[in-house]
């Protein structure tokens, strides 16, 4: 009896180890479970209660190179779309896999032979993720006029389409980050950090990533001269933290201002953790920028905010950077190229004044 017994526990080992193997191999081949999807029911219907942003940096790369490359071919791409039919083969968890995912994707759509919108009809998630990533991604890629300059130095309009949303530090301006969403903060309360690290050198010009209007300007005692900028959809608020002391801002920049993408909005400083105003109370220069996503007027504050991993993004957005020249005599630093942004004119044409 013993023996049997002894034989039967080997094989019940065995089956576990199969099942532990199966399970291995079905995640490295990309059959994963999705991640949980949380929805509410809001006054205006259902919206999205929660948002892991997991989308690699090459993975960004890649569906933009893609879209841009399909700009004037007779099928264009949609980098969101192809994002978010990878999201939804992986359940969010994005890996050098979903790279080859997303280009036989390209491949399919661009030979006609079929639709996005049949390739995902029976796709249960897609229609989440698809929303999740227009609301991250949605103001940062499209037509727009820039200004640019010849061998002589004359500038001239130009149109182009790409890339329109700029990195937070201006062209020439150095600086180190690393991943640091989520990590502990202790002044206060005992939270996570919802958003992103940019260190540098104080009075770094601190450039505006989205065109947009802003909502919120002056101080917080956790994030010290501070600016608050809503997208023009009122999907996205972007954060810009602990701004220079005594000069924090543009100076004629207040709350309604409409900016564009690329302009200079602020200087980077140490400000904050504190309650006594223009107060450098943290240790290490730094720009500290978010991005909260905004389903449902619900989640703008309180415990419903959505705030993601601005990591990748902060990368992508890399490929976009700010030129700028300094006032001598104010000591103010400003855009080099202009650019004439199609979202500001339809903004400015529909609601001169922002939404109370």
């Amino acid at each position: 009896m013993k023996y049997i017994r002894y034989q039967i526990s080997i094989l019940v080992c065995c089956f576990l180890l199969a099942a532990i193997c199966l399970m291995i191999e079905n995640r490295s081949s990309g059959r994963k479970e999705p991640n949980a999807v949380e929805v509410a029911a809001g006054t205006n219907g259902d919206y999205i209660k929660w948002v892991d942003f997991n989308v690699t940096y090459e993975a960004l790369c890649t569906a933009y190179d893609l879209d841009i490359q399909s700009y004037e071919a007779p099928v264009r791409l949609n980098w969101i779309e192809l994002l978010a039919y990878a999201g939804a083969k992986s359940g969010g968890n994005f890996d050098k896999s979903t790279i080859s995912l997303i280009q036989k994707l390209a491949v399919e759509l661009s030979s006609g032979e079929t639709t996005i919108a049949k390739l995902t009809k029976d796709m249960e998630y897609y229609d989440y993720y698809y929303e999740a990533y227009e609301t991250v991604l949605g103001g940062m890629v499209g037509e727009y006029e820039i200004e640019q300059e010849n061998e002589q130095g004359e500038k001239s309009w130009k149109k182009v389409y790409g890339l329109k949303a700029f990195s937070p530090i201006a062209k020439g301006f150095e600086y180190s980050d690393y991943d640091d969403f989520g990590s502990s903060r202790s002044y206060g309360y005992k939270r996570p950090h919802l958003g992103h690290d940019m260190m540098g050198q104080i009075g770094t010009p601190i450039i505006a990533i989205e065109s947009g209007y802003v909502e919120a300007l002056g101080w917080n005692q956790y994030g010290g001269w501070r600016i608050g900028i809503r997208s023009f959809d009122g999907k996205r608020y972007y954060y810009y933290a602990h701004l220079r002391q005594n000069f924090p801002y543009a100076l004629d920049l207040k709350e309604g201002s409409v900016v564009t993408a690329g302009d200079v909005i602020g200087y980077m400083g140490h400000t904050g953790y504190s309650t006594v105003e223009n107060t450098n109370n943290i240790e290490t220069v730094h720009l500290h920028w978010g991005l909260q996503l905004i389903f449902d007027e619900s989640q703008k504050e309180g415990s419903n905010e959505i705030w993601i991993d601005c990591y990748a993004l902060t990368r992508f957005l890399y490929k976009n950077r700010s030129l700028t020249e300094k006032n001598q005599e104010t000591k103010e630093w400003f855009r080099c190229f202009q650019m004439k942004d199609p979202a500001v004119t339809a903004y400015e044409q529909k609601s001169p004044e922002p939404p109370a």
